[in-house]
């Protein structure tokens, strides 16, 4: 049996929804590793980063959306939270608009909007979070 490129790259490829309402960023609780994550998930094999967003974003939020509603903002690379072996998780994020619609699914426990002091308030912080608030701050799409 071949060896998957993630095996080998020690990478995991996902797609990220970045969501701004209020100075606030829309964060899905992972029941799974009981955690705050940006709404999205992994890409499976065949599907573009986008493709994967849309799939994702209605399995865990119940909205269908299409790529015009979403519009490429940056990458993360980051620890893979609560993965072993070094994981590096590898994401591309795409920012979409606040939608009253959204609602928690499947392994999904819930959907707040979070500032970076809140964000960091609570506990565990996930990486990549951190990296997602730090560069909408840097970028001036979040204050402080």
């Amino acid at each position: 049996m071949p060896v998957s490129p993630l095996q080998t790259q020690n990478r995991l490829h996902t797609a990220g929804l970045i969501v701004i309402n209020d100075n606030k960023l829309l964060l899905a609780f992972s029941n799974n590793k009981r955690a705050w994550y940006l709404p999205g998930g992994k890409i499976d094999p065949g599907e573009s980063a986008i493709q994967s967003l849309i799939r994702e974003i209605e399995e865990e939020l119940q909205v269908e959306l299409s790529e015009t509603d979403l519009k490429p903002y940056y990458h993360i690379s980051a620890p893979a939270f609560g993965e072993e072996n070094n994981l590096i998780m590898e994401q591309d994020c795409f920012i979409g608009s606040p939608n009253d619609a959204y609602k928690a699914s499947g392994e999904i426990g819930g959907i707040k909007y979070f500032s970076y002091e809140s964000y960091k308030a609570q506990e565990p912080l996930v990486p990549g979070v951190i990296t997602a608030f730090e560069k909408l701050i840097a970028d001036g799409i979040l204050s402080t």
